[in-house]
């Protein structure tokens, strides 16, 4: 493999990188603790049954963690003088290869067709202070939860399935449905919001086992590639059943406020998938996570634009002569939707004539079976939504949507109240776009499913999506 496993091109380095982490993180531990002290709504209501007092507990422990903060800084300084540096020797992204005795099948063209599946998501694993803003927190257990569930449906029925129920909204018929299970052999997993650096690896070592090629803890830190001092990595994190030929990552210079301090960017990834007359068949996926606050269109149309040119660099830098290019995919969580007024100028971007959406018609017009993605963050701990399968019950009534999926805005941010009409969408941020290429060989590429997920109830405020792809030789 060309890409090494290492970020660092020496161990040297790689443990004087992890020295400066070890005396960083009595600070960063004690500053996450005392944000973890506000409750989740989840926590309200065990401690009402248990009749624990919260305030009691942030009195006593409080200032015993803010002590542990200010006696750590002296530490946390000298880690960060050594942390700093570093980061120029540091590529990017990490790169896990296992080999596995089971891989799947080499396409060959010409040939018959070959289907390819995808999921994208956004996970939510920030430290556990910071998650509390989306009104989840228990990192530990979450990420075990989340790597379980993108692994559990070997034996799940897959996106064809007879028993899962098609759902077509207020008439519109087709291949989509909300499900509740992941589908069995997914080939591709793109997640965002795998910020925390210890959740990144052990996802990284729950998914090894099912997927050979993982990029993980991607993202210029410090001041490396950005123009502000970046704490938080761009949290994109990609499983890949087939190698891994080339990566590269960009980082967004233009984010503001809380999202200043996160390396938000564009992950590029071209995978290798057969052969055909001689000639590599391969794909490219392209993973982001746009500016999150709503009154900044801008930033984020601006965003997309920069995304646009360096995949068009990358695939110009990467595509070999005669190279039959299968697909190419541009996928992750937009923080727009095409229903909301608010969300105007994003949802005229270039990218939807460059790139198809199989969810949308044209600008503030979906297709009728399209839901939102955006949960409603204060109820994702009530029962009728505790359970991928409640959920998915929930989400196939449009009062279920109405309560439990995140509204259109305006501009400012704030819920529109004009919106309240029939159907209900919500607001559809997690995208996932592809785009079809001329090629020697020329491919047709047909939608065989897309799916809204509700598997990770519980563990995130956002539903996962999944698209999967039917390719064949065009006829001669």
């Amino acid at each position: 493999m060309v890409l090494r496993e290492s970020p660092f091109p020496n161990q040297l380095l790689s443990g004087l990188y992890s020295l400066g982490q070890y005396l960083l993180f009595p600070s960063y531990w004690a500053t996450d603790c005392l944000l973890d002290l506000r409750e989740t709504t989840a926590e309200r209501q065990q401690n009402r049954r248990q009749r624990q007092s919260c305030p009691l507990r942030a009195l006593v422990t409080g200032p015993l963690l803010l002590l542990l903060l200010i006696l750590s800084m002296p530490v946390a300084l000298l880690g960060l003088l050594l942390w700093l540096p570093l980061q120029a020797a540091r590529r990017p992204f990490a790169y896990k290869h296992n080999m596995l005795s089971r891989h799947p099948e080499v396409w060959e063209l010409p040939g018959t067709g070959k289907a390819f599946s995808f999921i994208s998501a956004n996970v939510c694993l920030l430290p556990n202070g910071l998650a509390k803003n989306s009104n989840l927190g228990q990192i530990k257990q979450r990420v075990a939860l989340i790597g379980q569930r993108l692994t559990q449906g070997e034996a799940s029925a897959s996106f064809a399935s007879p028993r899962s129920r098609p759902f077509n909204g207020e008439g519109g018929a087709g291949p989509r449905e909300i499900s509740a299970p992941f589908p069995p052999d997914v080939d591709f997993v793109c997640l965002q919001e795998v910020f925390d650096q210890r959740a990144g690896s052990r996802l990284c070592q729950l998914l090894s086992p099912f997927y050979e090629h993982i990029v993980y803890d991607v993202g210029a830190y410090g001041l490396q590639g950005c123009c502000t001092l970046k704490v938080l990595n761009s949290g994109l994190f990609l499983a890949s059943r087939y190698p891994v030929l080339a990566a590269q990552y960009r980082c967004y210079p233009n984010g503001i406020r809380e999202d200043a301090l996160s390396a938000k960017g564009l992950l590029s990834v071209q995978v290798q998938l057969g052969s055909a007359q001689g000639q590599r068949i391969v794909g490219y996926l392209n993973c982001t996570h746009l500016h999150a606050p709503a009154a900044h269109a801008q930033i984020r149309c601006d965003q997309l634009t920069m995304g646009l040119s360096w995949v068009q660099l990358f695939q110009d830098t990467h595509t070999q002569r005669g190279d039959v290019i299968a697909f190419d995919m541009f996928c992750g969580d937009f923080n727009f939707d095409n229903c909301s007024s608010g969300d105007e100028l994003e949802q005229t971007h270039e990218i939807f004539r460059q790139y198809q959406d199989p969810c949308r018609v044209g600008a503030r017009q979906d297709q009728p079976w399209a839901i939102g993605t955006l949960l409603n963050y204060l109820e994702i701990h009530e029962e009728a939504v505790s359970t991928p399968e409640k959920l998915k019950r929930t989400l196939e009534q449009e009062e279920g949507r109405r309560t439990y999926l995140a509204g259109p805005i305006l501009q400012d941010g704030r819920p529109n109240p004009s919106a309240a009409g029939s159907p209900w969408k919500g607001r559809r941020i997690d995208y996932i776009l592809y785009r079809e290429h001329p090629a020697p060989i020329s491919l047709t590429t047909e939608v065989e499913k897309f799916s809204f997920i509700t598997q990770l109830a519980g563990c995130s405020d956002h539903l996962a999506v999944g698209l999967r792809l039917l390719l064949n030789p065009a006829p001669q």
